[in-house]
C-alpha cells in the first residue's frame, strides 16, 4: 500500500509539531496547515515531495477550500486529518461572558473543525474511505469555574465529533476524538508556573495516539472520545 496523505490543521503548534513528526517516522506525506506562514517554514522548511507547508484561515470558507484543493492537486488525496487547530480561554464567570469572548471559542474550536470538514470531507467520500481525529478536551467534560464558553466550544467539538462519525462509519470513515490533559509545552509551563508538568500528557505521547486513530489499526473504532491525560 502507497504512503498515506495526512493534512494538519495548526501544524505549527507544539502538538501539531509533534504529530508532524510522529507521521513521518511511519512514512506518510504530510500536509502541514496553519494560518502562519513563517511558523511553519521555521518549523519544517521547504516543501518536499513528503511534505506540502499551506497557509489557510480555517474560519474562512474559500481560503480553507483553497487550500485543501492545492493539497489534493499536489499530494494526489488527503487520507487522514487531524484536526489539531483550537484555542483556550477563561476568565468571565457564566453569569458576565461576554458576546465576544464566546464567539471566539466557537470560532476557534466548533467553526474551524465545521470548515475544514467542509473542505475535506467530500473527497474522502468520493474516495470511500478515510480517517478524522479532533481534538476536544479532558477538563471540558464537565464546566469549570470562569471556563464556561471554553468548556462548552470544546464540548461541542465532542458532540460534533460524534455525529459526523454517525453520518460517515457506514462510508469507510472513521472519526475520532482525543482529550488530553493539560498539554507539556513551553508556553503552558510558562503560564502556570507553579504546576507540577509531571502531571501531564507529553506532546508525543499524544501524538502516538493520534497516529494510531489515523490508521488502519483503528479501522473498529467510531465516534470514540479516548482520554489521554499523561500521569493524571
Amino acid at each position: 500500500m502507497t504512503a498515506p496523505t495526512v493534512l494538519i490543521t495548526g501544524a505549527a503548534g507544539h502538538l501539531g509539531r509533534a504529530v508532524a513528526a510522529a507521521f513521518a517516522a511511519q512514512g506518510a506525506r504530510r500536509v502541514l496547515l496553519d494560518r502562519n506562514p513563517e511558523a511553519l517554514r521555521q518549523a519544517f522548511g521547504a516543501d518536499s515531495a513528503q511534505q506540502l507547508c499551506l497557509t489557510a484561515d480555517l474560519l474562512d470558507a474559500t481560503s480553507t477550500g483553497q487550500a485543501v484543493q492545492t493539497a489534493i492537486g499536489q499530494m494526489g488525496r488527503i487520507d487522514v486529518l487531524c484536526h489539531l487547530a483550537g484555542g483556550f480561554g477563561m476568565g468571565e464567570p457564566v453569569h458576565a461572558t461576554s458576546e465576544q469572548t464566546l464567539e471566539r471559542m466557537l470560532d476557534l474550536n466548533v467553526w474551524a473543525f465545521l470548515r475544514i470538514g467542509e473542505a475535506v470531507v467530500p473527497h474522502m467520500l468520493a474516495a470511500g474511505r478515510g480517517r478524522i481525529v479532533t481534538v476536544g478536551a479532558f477538563g471540558a467534560q464537565r464546566g469549570g469555574a470562569h471556563m464556561g464558553a471554553y468548556a462548552a466550544s470544546k464540548a461541542a467539538l465532542q458532540r460534533l465529533t460524534e455525529s459526523m462519525s454517525a453520518e460517515l462509519k457506514g462510508q469507510g470513515i472513521n472519526v475520532n476524538c482525543v482529550l488530553p490533559s493539560i498539554i507539556d509545552t513551553a508556553d503552558n509551563r510558562a503560564a502556570m508556573p507553579d504546576a507540577d508538568p509531571g502531571q501531564w500528557v507529553a506532546p508525543a505521547a499524544l501524538a502516538e495516539v493520534i497516529t494510531f486513530l489515523g490508521s488502519d489499526g483503528a479501522r473498529a473504532i467510531h465516534g470514540a472520545s479516548i482520554p489521554v491525560t499523561g500521569l493524571v
